[in-house]
């Protein structure tokens, strides 16, 4: 890394550091009004952040920076690195949540990452500025903080679009809602807070308390699953508040773009033809049947609370929510690896979810019936189509590289943990709570994360980290060609 690009570097992510400061200052207010120590942890964080942030980006404040794509790798890495490990520093600090560096650490990747994962036994205990601040790490993390950034990186002068591209997932990253960059990612955002205030409302009208409807209204818009209870969802025991969760599941697990333009528009008809929401609501609809009747047939529940139970829990499971009920820990075995490999899944492109995407498995269910079509007519001219358009050839080696790397790493952590000691039930579910950023664990890891010894959470943060940057951006990094001037 030259002189040049390392001044780019260092002045974006100082940048970055201190706007992110300022998150730090709504659970101080909670710290204050709730008469909470944890006031103080909260405000050491904030000056440290404000002042090496600010420094950092006033030091190599320059005119006519330009930000290549090789930049906006490394920052986008850079950036999750930095604002996982200080989203753990309040964690840590606190002497009174007795977490070492490893727990800390693994809470604030499963925050930001919106996972969801918890090494917290006894949730109910912590104060509520801690509550809130989990809430917060998910929502920042959901669409991330990046976007946001880019709504202001015009005012610095910096082109924003290298970050945006590297940060947006799945195969379409070029397309933008409005010509103008800045003015997409500030839609986007205001789109996600609108839905995170609906669903908040949705969770009072249901009968949550207004603090808890506000954490888990920003915790499932962003499919984070962090809750106010070590319970989860399953503490209320209402129907009303399982279907509000699983409902608004569902809808944040939508693209976001598609969620702008239903809006400015006033009309559902973008919803009614997108080929990979309907491909999404189908595979959901045959999920929530199938784990409805597995439940009913074990004898757990009738048909009516089967459905709703399932509805919730599968819905969260599949758009990587990870919000539970009470009891999801005794339900049947191959019920819950039913679920947890459907959480590779995922939501649309566009979304807050994690996992592979619904788009991506589209096109290779389609690619695979084209092949069988063409062996059945080897001289006919074919092509694949998602909503009209032709998937081309670029697109098509992205998915199916992505969806090898996706399984190979898969396989290489529960591999990695199996050796550690964990049996193959636990290490699965680990991996796969992990790198879909789905949160619910099974096996030794169903109640809490903190079962894990401290190599096993530290691998499991790469696997965040990996799940929430799609992997491309950290290999890419680590490859000879990439740093060849």
């Amino acid at each position: 890394m030259n002189t040049s690009q390392l001044r780019v570097v260092t002045h974006m992510c100082g940048f970055l550091v201190w706007l992110y400061s300022f998150s730090m200052l709504p659970p101080m207010i909670i710290a204050i009004v709730n008469k909470e120590r944890s006031f103080f942890v909260f405000l050491e964080t904030f000056i440290a952040c404000f002042i090496l942030g600010g420094a950092a980006w006033m030091a190599t404040k320059r005119t006519g920076i330009q930000l290549r794509t090789r930049d906006g790798f490394i920052i986008i890495v850079l950036f999750w690195l930095l604002f996982s490990t200080i989203s753990a520093f309040p964690l840590w600090l606190d002497d009174v949540l007795h977490l070492t560096f490893a727990d800390a650490l693994f809470e604030g990747v499963s925050g930001i990452t919106t996972t969801g994962a918890t090494v917290i036994g006894d949730v109910n205990a912590l104060p509520r500025s801690y509550l809130y601040y989990r809430a917060q790490l998910n929502f920042i993390g959901g669409l991330g903080v990046i976007v946001l950034a880019v709504a202001v990186l015009p005012l610095l002068g910096i082109g924003g679009s290298k970050l945006y591209q590297s940060e947006m997932p799945g195969p379409f990253k070029e397309e933008k809602l409005t010509p103008r960059l800045a003015d997409t990612s500030r839609t986007l955002w205001l789109t996600y807070l609108l839905l995170g205030v609906v669903c908040s409302l949705a969770y009072v009208i249901a009968g949550m308390p207004v603090f808890d409807a506000i954490c888990h209204g920003l915790s499932t818009v962003s499919l984070g699953g962090f809750s106010t209870h070590t319970e989860s969802i399953g503490f209320y025991d209402s129907y009303a508040i399982e279907f509000v969760a699983g409902l608004f599941s569902l809808l944040s697990a939508f693209n976001f773009t598609l969620w702008y333009v239903v809006i400015l528009r006033r009309t559902l008809k973008p919803l009614l033809r997108n080929a990979e929401l309907h491909f999404f609501l189908l595979t959901a609809l045959i999920v929530i049947l199938i784990t409805a009747w597995q439940v009913w047939h074990a004898g757990m529940y009738n048909i009516p609370e089967s459905l709703v139970h399932s509805f919730f829990l599968a819905s969260s499971m599949m758009t990587d929510n990870g919000l539970a009920p009470l009891d999801y820990a005794d339900w049947p075995t191959h019920t819950i690896i039913f679920l947890l490999l459907v959480s590779f899944f995922g939501g649309c492109v566009g979304s807050t979810c994690g996992g592979i995407k619904a788009l991506r498995f589209l096109i290779l269910f389609k690619q695979s019936r084209h092949e069988l079509h063409q062996l059945a007519h080897p001289r006919a001219l074919m092509s694949i189509k998602i909503g009209g358009s032709v998937v081309n050839d670029r697109v098509m080696r992205s998915v199916w590289s992505f969806f090898f790397l996706y399984v190979l790493f898969t396989v290489f952590f529960i591999w990695l943990l199996n050796m550690m000691g964990y049996d193959l039930l636990t290490s699965f579910a680990t991996v796969a709570a992990c790198i879909n950023n789905m949160g619910l664990g099974f096996g030794e890891t169903v109640s809490t994360f903190g079962t894990l010894n401290e190599g096993a959470k530290y691998l499991m943060c790469v696997a965040m980290i990996l799940g929430r940057l799609e992997i491309y951006p950290v290999l890419i990094l680590f490859s000879r060609f990439f740093w060849r001037v």
